[in-house]
């Protein structure tokens, strides 16, 4: 065995990827890198930063390899290609960028040496130019010179020169490079294993593929065809990472965390194969059961797919061709809907997942799992004041969904089913019912809380938003809406309630009506042990926390503030900041983000799920709902002279978890 040491330039290392000469082993991740890392690893190139080491593995064996995510197919090799193990992310973006990919137009701005994705704001400045156009094959530096001398530059015209050739150069940077030769397949996915633990953290998933790709070639290959196949049916979420999950539950039996990898990479080639044979046959039973029992059309309607954790290994366990009692069916459903509901997996999931999973070894198992969410006597109801203050972030979303749809709702625009209303990214269109233009130029001073509460949300097209709804009051577009279809909707027919000047009538009359609709789909799938309605959903008044955004003078801040055991705190937080770190996080990275000054933790757990420590809470949630909790506090920006002075000491008690979706709700 050797270690073969040597370097490459860029522009050498992106010809030998197109021509299939460096490829993917199969332990390799996905492409994650967002478009502002790509941007600031050209911006390094093009200063003389280190940029790292590669590492590749050679042989002379055929590999199992997975897709470059490059946008274009590799050529057939005319030699054995390099298996790279290290520094996918970076050859990735570097290839996006210097062959035009869609995703990397990573923009230079010549006068402040700046790089950034393209936006429409930097096509209309002729001080950004495109890196590619100056990289490319096709560049012509005179013509881009030329261009520039009239852009009206606070620079001289020998440095507009030195600056496009520096970023010229960044193709002829060179990379160092280790080449591992003769080493035995199982001993380079540990190597992979340990070099990349080392930097971005490898998540427990990625760990586990490596190992079992090592052991079983191919393997990766049964978990992608399994996920596109459910992906097929509006479930995408059901992705790699997700199936390894539920593989390692399958395998567990004991313990205190049963959902330990070290179980999983420790199991035989046959254990594993009969495990992952129940989680097939269980996501044959319980995908359909959700689409066609439930309605859910989509993954993304599902806050926490953890809950769907316990339902997979329930069925997986049952012999095929087992047929499963109607009452024991309903109850599951119940229980995954009260689970929902009670937003049981909203926090950390691993032991409440144990503590469900032992309950499936019950004598009675949906008592004993309905017991894990105290709910042992009465049902469970959903009333109108669960639905206040809460927001497309919440989980009752799918509840608001689901009313409608077992009402048999449909399109206002193409008359069509709403499950038919899914956009690209997976989603349910929705709208407003009462145009957020329309609220906030109304003297009563709805605020944005309000105007996105879930009662006046609708699950119509972009067509209907567009061409229906508008920037008009549902007084002046619902008389073209048939009564039937306002119905299904749950749209309340009091006149005065559909003006801005009775929107708060509005708000309060539709939570009634969606309440009432979501307990009655509850009590659908009710077991006949529960009597009806007693159990509600729990609410209080002894905490909040919300998010608000203010803008003046040239600077944004991002109000954190939050109530606890009747006291107030507030922190401020520069939302640059807090994107940079929402960036690392999507990598494995942890950050510290200042709040203040002091600085607060923002830590991303295996799952994905990002904590951020503030003030009295450890306010939990995925990377998507931080991102859109972000936009949303600033799409109503207020002016910066309104917002409250921090107080944000240290917390004399030990900080509580509080989730996300609960952002702008009291909660118990």
């Amino acid at each position: 065995m050797a270690v073969e040491r040597t370097n490459r330039d860029v522009r050498t290392l992106i010809t030998q990827i197109a021509a299939g000469e460096i490829m993917l082993p199969e332990i390799q991740r996905g492409y994650v890198w967002k478009a502002s890392q790509v941007a600031r690893l050209i911006e390094s190139l093009y200063r003389g930063y280190p940029a790292g080491s590669l590492l590749f593995w050679k042989t002379g064996q055929p590999a199992e390899t997975r897709e470059a995510a490059i946008g274009a197919p590799q050529a057939l090799p005319n030699v054995m290609p390099l298996y790279l193990l290290d520094g996918q992310q970076r050859l990735t973006s570097l290839f996006r960028v210097l062959t035009d990919h869609p995703d990397a137009q990573v923009v230079f701005n010549i006068e402040t040496e700046a790089f950034q994705n393209q936006s429409a704001a930097t096509r209309r400045n002729r001080k950004w130019i495109k890196v590619y156009d100056v990289v490319g094959p096709d560049a012509d530096m005179f013509a881009i010179h030329g261009e520039l001398k009239g852009a009206g530059l606070a620079i001289p015209e020998p440095e507009i020169g030195r600056r496009l050739s520096a970023l010229q150069k960044i193709t002829q940077r060179d990379f160092h490079m280790e080449v591992l030769h003769e080493f035995e397949y199982e001993e380079v996915a540990d190597i992979f294993v340990r070099v990349n633990s080392g930097g971005r953290a490898l998540k427990t998933t990625d760990l586990a593929l490596a190992t079992l790709s090592a052991r079983t070639p191919g393997f990766l290959g049964q978990l992608e065809t399994e996920s596109a196949r459910w992906a097929e049916h509006g479930y995408g979420a059901l992705d790699v990472n997700f199936l390894i999950k539920a593989l390692t539950l399958s395998l567990s039996t004991t313990g205190k965390r049963l959902a330990s990898v070290a179980k999983l990479t420790a199991a035989s080639k046959e254990i594993v194969e009969a495990g992952w044979e129940k989680v097939r046959r269980g996501l044959a039973h319980v995908v359909p059961l959700l689409e066609q029992r439930l309605l859910i059309p989509t993954t993304a309607l599902v806050p926490s797919l953890a809950a769907l954790h316990p339902l997979i290994l329930y069925y997986g366990r049952q012999p095929e061709g087992t047929k499963i009692a109607k009452d024991v069916e309903n109850g599951l459903l119940y229980w995954f809907l009260a689970a929902t509901a009670r937003n049981r997996y909203g926090g950390s999931t691993d032991t409440t997942l144990t503590q469900d999973i032992r309950m499936l070894d019950a004598e009675d198992p949906v008592a004993a799992l309905l017991g894990n969410l105290g709910i042992r006597d009465g049902g469970l109801s959903v009333t109108a004041s669960d639905l206040a203050g809460r927001n497309h972030q919440s989980p009752y979303l799918m509840f608001c969904y689901l009313a409608v749809a077992h009402a048999g709702a449909m399109d206002w625009w193409d008359g069509g089913p709403i499950s038919e209303g899914v956009d690209k990214s997976g989603k349910p269109q929705y709208s407003l019912i009462h145009p957020a233009a329309k609220l906030r130029s109304h003297g009563s001073k709805y605020s944005s809380a309000e105007i996105n509460e879930l009662a006046n949300i609708v699950f119509v097209s972009e067509q209907t938003a567009k061409n229906i709804i508008g920037t008009r009051s549902p007084a002046a577009y619902l008389q073209s809406v048939g009564a039937s279809d306002r119905t299904a909707h749950a749209i309340p027919t009091d006149p005065a309630v559909l003006d801005p000047e009775g929107y708060r009538a509005f708000l309060a009359a539709r939570r009634n009506l969606l309440a009432e609709r979501i307990t009655k789909l509850l009590d659908q799938f009710r077991p006949g042990f529960l009597t009806e309605g007693i159990t509600a959903t729990e609410t209080s008044a002894s905490k909040s926390f919300v998010l608000a955004g203010y803008t003046g003078a040239g600077r944004s801040v991002l109000a954190a503030e939050a109530e606890a055991d009747g006291q107030n705190w507030i922190g401020w937080v520069d939302p640059s900041d807090f994107e940079a770190a929402l960036d690392a996080a999507a990598t494995g990275l942890a950050s510290d983000v200042p709040v203040g000054d002091e600085t607060a933790p923002l830590r991303v757990d295996d799952e994905g799920s990002v904590t951020f420590g503030l003030g009295p809470f450890v306010i939990r949630g995925s990377l998507d709902q931080w991102r859109t909790a972000v936009k949303d506090a600033f799409e109503d920006a207020r002016p910066l002279a309104e917002c409250p002075e921090p107080n944000d000491d240290q917390w004399p008690a030990e900080p509580e978890e509080f989730l996300l979706s609960d952002a702008g709700v009291h909660v118990a």
